[in-house]
């Protein structure tokens, strides 16, 4: 597994909100706008990405038993440059102790993912798909 943590996605209960507090008032650059269901800003390493709290709920997976206070609306994202590192990772993680949470599958959105959580309950997507890659190994989201 490369060493990089590519996008931290929070769930947020005002997408519209979210994003004047972190574009307009963070001054966070970014080409999205809440009218495209979720926006991602351009740092100068970890992409940070905003999606409505439910959606990102039900993309983790509706199977998994995960009260609120257990899913607290933030995801941890490793993208990989092929789709059958997904696999790979997952299965890195569940030898290490994770709890696979959604096992790999075609996403909605024409990518290929899963989650795990890690001994600490953080949840982690791991992913390929959508985006690709700077020479630094940054994700080059447009």
């Amino acid at each position: 597994m490369e060493p990089r943590v590519s996008l931290i996605t929070l769930g947020v209960t005002d997408l519209a909100r979210s994003y004047r507090f972190y574009k307009e008032g963070l001054g966070l650059p970014t080409s999205r706008t809440p009218e495209d269901g979720i926006v991602f800003f351009q740092t100068s390493g970890v992409t940070l990405a905003l999606f409505p709290y439910d959606q990102l709920a039900e993309d983790v997976g509706s199977g998994w038993d995960m009260p609120r206070s257990r899913f607290t609306g933030i995801t941890l994202a490793h993208n990989v440059r092929e789709k059958h590192q997904v696999d790979e990772v997952l299965a890195l993680a569940a030898a290490a102790g994770a709890e696979i949470v959604k096992p790999a599958a075609d996403t909605s959105w024409g990518g290929y993912s899963g989650y795990f959580s890690d001994p600490d309950g953080y949840l982690w997507e791991v992913a390929h798909g959508a985006f690709d890659f700077n020479a630094d190994g940054s994700l080059r989201v447009t």
